[in-house]
């Protein structure tokens, strides 16, 4: 057997054996709990679950998912749309903490998950609304306010996300938040910071639920504001046992 092919072997292999602690997530993200009632490991490794820490006593337990790009790799998963209500409500609560020092004007709310989260969090600091921003684009949209994006869990898409051109006026000379479900590599907020740039908005920072891995805070030093996150989740490597934090 070729080197190449020993490597593709030993890799097939090793995704076969991560397949084994990952599972379905149909039941995830759907409660909070305390530490004596989780039911995942607090230290590596981690099999099916990461426990992802809110606050003093209060976790979620978090699917992990394997990379389709590299089996052998993969993140805790959070899927806001499809979590319990009173999850949500709890992550849009820790989430306005965040928000409300920055002194925003206006929350703008990414596609598509941070849509579950970013409504809330502008009525709660008080607004009557919030800018959506959106994927699909409608026959009145314009190129210069459209920006091309990708994401760690959906790679090669070839998307853009656009501002309506009507919600210009909404954000153009005032300080805006980006509250959003989850900043991982940063391409997503640094594309949005592009397109609100584009609109003449002062992005003054950058509220999600989960800060994923480290690859995002290079793009936060670029753009020169605050990114907050409720928790963090380390990126996994899988180590034949379970996963493993990436160092």
């Amino acid at each position: 057997m070729s080197d190449a092919h020993a490597a593709a072997a030993a890799a097939a292999a090793a995704a076969g054996d991560a397949a084994r602690f990952v599972h379905p997530t149909t039941e995830c993200w759907q409660r909070l709990v305390q530490r004596d009632a989780l039911q995942c490991a607090l230290q590596p490794p981690y099999r099916w679950r990461y426990p992802a820490r809110l606050s003093a006593d209060c976790w979620l337990e978090l699917p992990i998912r394997a990379l389709a790009s590299d089996p052998g790799r993969a993140v805790a998963s959070l899927i806001p749309n499809q979590a319990a209500f009173a999850v949500v409500r709890a992550l849009a609560e820790a989430m306005t903490r965040l928000a409300r020092p920055l002194a925003a004007q206006v929350v703008v709310g990414p596609p598509t998950l941070g849509m579950a989260l970013s409504p809330l969090v502008a009525e709660a600091l008080g607004f009557e609304r919030y800018v959506p921003l959106g994927y699909s684009r409608k026959f009145w949209y314009q190129d210069a306010l459209a920006q091309d994006v990708s994401s760690l869990t959906t790679p090669g898409e070839g998307k853009k996300v656009y501002l309506d051109p009507n919600q210009v006026p909404l954000v153009a000379g005032r300080r805006v938040v980006v509250v959003d479900d989850t900043v991982s590599n940063g391409t997503t907020v640094s594309a949005v910071a592009r397109l609100l740039a584009s609109a003449g908005a002062d992005l003054c920072g950058v509220v999600v639920a989960m800060r994923q891995g480290t690859g995002w805070q290079s793009v936060a030093a670029s753009l020169d504001v605050p990114v907050l996150g409720v928790f963090d989740t380390p990126r996994l490597r899988w180590g034949g046992d379970g996963w493993y934090p990436e160092l």
